[in-house]
């Protein structure tokens, strides 16, 4: 039997944060926009996103796929914008923590408490993000490890980038739950002996709770942050 996990590994974007997807109508009150202007649900509604589906078949990546709605949204408001994070900045600089993942700040809550090592291995935390955004969640201070392509060039699902977070964890793989809402991400993380759970943004109280379970702390009582 395996032993539980000492640290638990997770991806921002999706996974702590809710995803663009989940929160067009606050995008569309902040941008000024009419209600129902984006229809684009990644995940939600994959037949009626060909651009997610392409991302999904590898034919264009993650960044394009957000390079590419963040110049449509642009458009939409009479601006030229080049740089994931002027959509984001844009639709969620004012509020971040409304769109952090309660189920997030619950699973954190309770790995910190337990005295486990918490990291995050993002492909572009602060590209996506802007520099200022995680200086305004206060659960930030509590991961031991940021890992951020963002600086490092070495995207997931690259071995190099999942051991570079080991590394600097001080950890062996398996000792580690690695948790991505992107099954290429995933499937990295498992070639180089991670523990996985691929998260679900549609269940995400399950996908936490998965993880948990393989720390042996799902039973855990914990309140949200």
């Amino acid at each position: 039997m395996t032993a539980p996990a000492e640290a638990l590994i997770l991806d921002f974007g999706g996974v702590i944060s809710r995803t663009m997807f989940e929160t067009h109508a606050a995008t569309e009150k902040a941008l000024g926009l009419a209600a129902g202007t984006l229809t684009w649900q990644g995940p939600f509604a994959p037949e009626a996103d060909p651009l997610w589906l392409s991302m999904q078949a590898d034919k264009i990546t993650e960044r394009e796929y957000w390079q590419t709605r963040t110049a449509e949204v642009g458009k939409l408001v009479g601006k030229d914008w080049s740089a994931m994070s002027d959509l984001v900045i844009a639709a969620r600089g004012n509020a971040p923590r409304e769109i952090i993942r309660p189920e997030a700040l619950t699973a954190i809550q309770t790995a910190k408490q337990a005295g486990k090592k918490l990291a995050i291995l993002s492909n572009e935390l602060d590209l996506f993000y802007g520099k200022s955004f995680k200086t305004k969640l206060p659960f930030m201070s509590d991961f031991d490890v940021i890992v951020d392509a963002t600086y490092t060039g070495v995207l997931k699902p690259l071995p190099e980038a999942y051991l570079d977070c080991l590394q600097q964890l001080e950890l062996a793989p398996e000792q580690c739950v690695f948790v991505d809402d992107q099954l290429r991400n995933i499937t990295g993380a498992k070639s180089v002996g991670l523990q996985t759970v691929h998260f679900d943004v549609k269940n995400p109280d399950h996908s936490y709770t998965e993880a948990l379970d393989l720390m042996g702390l799902s039973n855990q009582e914990t309140s949200h942050a």
